[in-house]
């Protein structure tokens, strides 16, 4: 008996032992899922904007609070703002803590002009296949102007700049220097043996494996299998970005004009007034971040003063024509100064000048002489009109019928014969006062 209670204990006890590696493997495994390294990964597509900044801002905080191994910013643009640029640069250079690598992908994608210096200042810059970088001139980046000095200026500034980001980086300085200079453009395999780049990857998974283990800042990166957490873009970025565009700027422009100048014209309507105000503080809220032309502002403000004019004063269709040319010139320069990516295209500038030119012609012309008119009502109504005399009209008293109804008249100037026709030149209480039609009047008044 008593053996087979020692072996009972001794069977209990082994099993519980050989249960123990199993805890083991669950507890190792739990612990290699919890230190599995994350990389965070955002999507710049299009122009470099005033939005484009705050959304990669946003990454890079984002990124820090996940504390990810890097950020991953891929990238496809045709280029963008000056300003903006110099922003997200100066966001990468003052990153020290957290490695920034930007990915033009997928293949066919191109770091044109902006994002030219964005990816040369990144920590690991990166290209697929198929895809080219360069054209960086500061006239593709909202550098435009026509000022000479100014031009001079600016391709100075963004030499400088651009050979500082490369030199920073231990990057080919000189080529970057011609990109800006020359408008070089190259591939991505030139730009790998140039030394522009640090590495070809044709996906995300082939970009983490070939950057493990680099140094960046010096921490050694460890994104072999790690997890991307992606970060879209919020719908404020999306909204801002939609209004800032050029051909969304402009139609706000023209709901601005026409609901405001609705309202003014039709009092009451509320609605076009209270859509006419808001496309007001939506253009003035993107203009302020945008490089807009003031004298694009000034030439459509002239424009609306020559429509309205027409109204108090015919020409003949003269100030509706000048209006039209200055609205023309106006959408056209008010975008000058954005890069060729963001220009306004003549399909759009077209159609906004002659729907605004038919705006003012047909409805506010007439909505202004309306609200500017003396108003007639009532007895008023009839001053001006013609009557017919159905009893003799001299200084004493008459008879006309006008509108189906019988008046007494008088006349101070003629007498008027029965079956005459008269023109009402005045009321007083009950009776009117008329003249004799003249060959002159009777043309005019029908």
């Amino acid at each position: 008996m008593k053996q087979l209670i020692i072996f009972t204990f001794l069977a209990f006890f082994s099993g519980n032992a050989s249960i123990q590696p199993d805890t083991t493997v669950v507890d190792s495994v739990q612990q290699s899922e919890i230190q599995q390294p994350v990389v965070t990964m955002i999507s710049v597509e299009g122009s470099i904007s005033p939005t484009t900044t705050n959304y990669i801002n946003r990454g890079i905080k984002t990124a820090t609070e996940q504390g990810a191994e890097a950020l991953i910013i891929q990238m496809d643009t045709p280029g963008g703002l000056l300003e903006s640029t110099k922003n997200i640069v100066q966001s990468f250079l003052e990153s020290d803590d957290l490695p920034i690598i930007v990915y033009v992908a997928p293949e066919g994608a191109r770091a044109a002009s902006a994002g030219t210096f964005i990816t040369m200042a990144a920590h690991v810059a990166a290209m697929a296949p198929t895809t080219t970088i360069g054209a960086a001139s500061p006239v593709q980046m909202g550098g435009g102007q026509s000022d000479t000095v100014m031009q001079k200026k600016i391709f100075n500034y963004s030499e400088s700049f651009i050979e500082s980001i490369a030199n920073r980086r231990d990057r080919n300085a000189e080529w970057a220097r011609s990109a800006v200079r020359d408008g070089e453009s190259i591939t991505a395999e030139e730009a790998l043996e140039l030394n522009v780049i640090d590495l070809i990857a044709s996906n995300t998974d082939e970009l983490l494996k070939n950057i493990d283990g680099r140094t960046v800042n010096g921490d050694t990166l460890a994104t072999n299998n790690a997890t991307i957490k992606e970060v879209p873009t919020n719908f404020a970025e999306q909204f801002l970005g939609f209004i800032m565009r050029p051909e969304v700027m402009l139609i706000l422009t023209m709901i601005a004009i026409y609901g405001i100048i609705g309202e003014v014209t039709n009092p009451g309507a509320i609605v076009p007034g209270v859509a006419g105000v808001i496309a007001l503080v939506l253009v003035l809220y993107a203009s302020a971040a945008m490089p807009i032309n003031i004298a694009g502002f000034a030439l459509i403000g002239l424009a609306i003063i020559l429509f309205v004019a027409e109204a108090f004063t015919p020409t003949f269709g003269l100030l509706i024509a000048g209006g039209s040319v200055s609205f023309f010139l106006g959408a056209l320069m008010l975008f000058q100064d954005l890069p060729e990516s963001m220009e306004l295209s003549w399909a759009w500038l077209v159609p906004a000048t002659i729907l605004t030119t038919l705006f003012f012609v047909w409805i506010v012309t007439e909505g202004i002489r309306a609200q500017f008119t003396d108003s007639k009502t009532g007895k008023n109504s009839m001053i001006g009109k013609q009557a017919e005399v159905v009893d003799k009209i001299d200084n004493n008293q008459g008879k006309v019928f006008v509108n189906g109804e019988y008046w007494d008249a008088i006349s101070e100037e003629h007498t008027i014969q029965e079956g005459e026709l008269c023109k009402i030149t005045e009321i007083q209480g009950l009776k009117m006062k008329v003249k004799p039609l003249t060959k002159s009047s009777n043309t005019n008044n029908g």
